[in-house]
C-alpha cells in the first residue's frame, strides 16, 4: 500500500525531494482511502506545511523533535529495549525479516527506524501490514501524545498509524511509556544526561521485560520473518 510510503516520507528528514513530492501525496491517499476520513484534515495540513515550507526551517523543526528528544525517538526499539542486549537481537531479527521480504537496507541504517519499517509495510499485504503495525501501536500512541503536548503537526501521522493498525493499543502499555518526562530540546545539559548509556541488565525482569509488549513484538517479527521467507524447494 502506497499510503505507508507516504507516511514514511512524512516522518523522514526533510529534503528538497520531500518538499517537491508532497503535493502529490493527497492523490495517493485519496486513491487508497486507508487513512480515516476524520484524520485527513490534520494530515493534509501537515502535507501542505511541508510542501510550502523552507527547507532549513523544516529541518530545524524536525531535529528539535526527533533528534534531540529520546522520548520522541523514531527508532522503535529505543522505547522497548533501551540499551539492553535484547535490542541487538531484535535488530538482527528485523533486518532478516526485511531481507526475506525482498527489502535490502544499507549497512548504516538501523532496521528499527520507523520510516524504514513503514517502507517495509508498504510491500506487505494489507492484513499482514496491519498485524505488524499493531505490535508497535503502544509506541505510536505514546509518541502521538508526546507530540500533542508540543502541539506538533506531526502528531497526526502517529494517530493515523494507530487507527490503521489491526488492534487498539493497551492503555497500560502506553502509560508505561509515558512515565519518562519530556525533555526540553534546548536544554543541552539535560539532553546529554538523557542520552547517556543506560545500565544494561540481563536475566529475568531485565529492562522491564513484557511491560510494554516487547516480547510480543519480537515474537511477531520472528513469525513474520518466517512468513515471508521462501519455502525450501523439495528434493528431486
Amino acid at each position: 500500500m502506497k499510503t505507508f510510503k507516504v507516511l514514511s516520507a512524512l516522518l523522514s528528514y526533510p529534503s528538497e525531494d520531500l518538499i517537491a513530492a508532497a503535493p502529490g501525496f493527497a492523490m495517493v491517499l485519496d486513491g487508497e482511502k486507508l487513512v480515516p476520513a476524520s484524520r485527513r484534515p490534520a494530515l493534509d495540513r501537515l502535507i501542505a506545511d511541508i510542501a510550502a515550507g523552507e527547507i532549513y526551517d523544516l529541518q530545524e523543526r524536525y531535529g528539535l523533535l526527533f533528534d534531540r528528544s529520546k522520548t520522541l525517538s523514531l527508532h522503535l526499539f529505543e522505547h522497548v529495549h533501551g540499551e539492553s542486549r535484547d535490542r541487538g537481537q531484535a535488530m538482527v531479527d528485523l533486518r532478516e525479516m526485511y531481507e526475506a521480504g525482498g527489502l535490502v537496507i544499507a549497512a548504516n541504517e538501523l532496521p528499527d527506524y520507523l520510516p524504514l519499517f513503514l517502507e517495509f509495510l508498504s510491500t506487505r499485504p494489507l492484513d499482514a501490514a496491519r498485524d505488524l503495525l499493531s505490535q508497535t501501536a503502544h509506541i505510536l500512541a505514546a509518541l502521538a501524545e508526546r507530540l500533542g503536548r508540543r502541539k506538533s503537526l506531526y502528531r497526526v501521522v502517529f494517530d493515523v498509524l494507530v487507527a490503521i493498525s489491526a488492534e487498539a493499543p493497551e492503555r497500560a502499555a502506553v502509560e508505561e511509556l509515558l512515565k519518562d518526562p519530556d525533555a526540553d530540546p534546548l536544554d543541552f545539559q539535560a539532553l546529554d544526561a538523557a542520552w547517556e548509556d543506560e545500565e544494561v541488565r540481563f536475566g529475568p525482569g531485565a529492562q522491564g521485560q513484557g511491560a510494554c509488549g516487547q516480547e510480543a513484538l519480537i515474537a511477531k517479527l520472528r513469525h513474520a520473518r518466517r512468513a515471508v521467507e521462501p519455502a525450501p524447494s523439495s528434493p528431486r
